[in-house]
């Protein structure tokens, strides 16, 4: 049975104390209210994940995640920070795909593609992140175009390789502009993808997979979409921010 996730997603937000106080607070109320069977995923700053990394390294329910990696394995690229760097000081999962890293650093299909195989040959689980815009939603098959983010980005995988990846689907037209998906609506874009998983591994690989929706899930909202039979959990926001808010969306059921 797939186990439920929530990751948060912090983006560039929080000064080291900021983050360290929001960190603690995460843990003290998950271990008085979070039942065992879900995992939380912190994805900081990088410049903050050893820190962080203390403060969850005994909570049992806690996974720490990094925003980004670079396709390549080391060298002269300044900037960048490659997966067996992430690997070597405790990371186990990583955002790669996410619609701002698409959006304002050009990064296609084939670069994610190297990605993921970077952080997998290091023992990272990658959150492949994958979603249509609002222009793509009214005027293009929309589904379609989703599902070959995943072929072009993961499908050269063996079964074995996408176990130990989770896809985050991002309605991006429902982020951020006042639209509003519904969980049937987000329940639809999920059973489909799983669908083309199983189309190409086998349903009971697809089955084994966690998608999670990434569309500004809320604490009033996660109650429905986690209820939703395809939606395995959420990557979360601004609402991962704030730690009640947060604490909320993990005990949601």
């Amino acid at each position: 049975m797939r186990k439920k996730i929530v990751a948060g997603n912090w983006k560039m937000n929080k000064l080291m104390d900021e983050a360290v106080a929001l960190t603690s607070e995460l843990v003290n109320m998950a271990n008085d209210e979070v039942k065992s069977d879900v995992k939380v995923i912190l994805c900081p700053p990088a410049i903050y994940l050893t820190t962080i990394n203390k403060y969850i390294e005994s909570a049992p329910n806690f996974s720490l995640a990094a925003q980004n990696c670079s396709d390549k394995v080391s060298g002269a690229f300044t900037g960048e920070i490659s997966a067996a760097m992430l690997q070597s000081i405790g990371v186990e999962y990583v955002l790669i795909g996410h619609s701002e890293r698409r959006q304002y650093f050009n990064e296609d299909n084939a670069l994610l593609a190297e990605k993921v195989n970077t952080a997998l040959a290091n023992g990272i689980s990658p959150i492949f992140c994958c979603g249509e815009s609002l222009d793509q939603r009214q005027n293009e098959d929309y589904i379609g175009f989703v599902k070959n983010q995943i072929s072009e980005s993961l499908f050269h995988l063996t079964a074995e390789q996408l176990q130990s990846v989770v896809i985050a689907y991002e309605p991006i037209w429902a982020i951020g502009t006042g639209l509003t998906a519904s969980a049937e609506q987000a329940q639809d874009m999920h059973a489909a993808l799983r669908a083309h998983l199983a189309d190409k591994y086998g349903k009971e690989v697809a089955e084994e997979i966690s998608i999670l929706y990434g569309g500004s899930v809320t604490a009033a909202s996660a109650a429905e979409l986690f209820a939703s039979p395809d939606i395995d959990g959420g990557l979360v926001g601004g609402a991962s921010l704030k730690s009640r808010e947060f604490t909320n969306i993990i005990k949601a059921r």
